[in-house]
């Protein structure tokens, strides 16, 4: 015997019809964050965090400043993801729409001003 819906059990959708790609977005995200982590780590092990010049030159090399552009980006949405599933299970009504627009804009400007951050010492600003 099963609780779902006819329409559930042909469309493979649960109550909301939506918490199955939220659930995967947060564990690819936290997959791609271990993986860029383990290099940000290994990288800062192999710089002299005390010269800027020795930052700015690592982050000039493309590949250095894509994957942190790239870590700066997930680590956003991962974010975003895990704070939103908060708001919508602790608050009802008007605050629940505010919340999510507000931890929206609140992750782009932060996202944005660290890639911006990235590039403007990656392009030896």
């Amino acid at each position: 015997m099963s609780l779902r819906t006819p329409l559930g059990r042909v469309l493979g959708l649960g109550s909301s019809g939506g918490g199955t790609g939220h659930w995967w977005s947060q564990r690819v995200t936290a997959v791609a964050l271990a993986l860029l982590g383990i290099w940000f780590v290994f990288a800062l092990l192999s710089l002299d965090l005390s010269s800027r010049a020795d930052v700015s030159g690592w982050l000039s090399r493309p590949l250095n400043a894509v994957l942190m552009v790239i870590l700066l980006g997930v680590a956003a949405y991962h974010s975003l993801l895990g704070t939103e599933v908060v708001v919508e299970d602790y608050t009802r009504g008007s605050a629940r729409v505010l919340g999510r627009v507000a931890l929206q804009f609140a992750h782009v400007v932060v996202a944005g001003v660290g890639i911006f951050a990235v590039l403007k010492l990656a392009f030896g600003g």
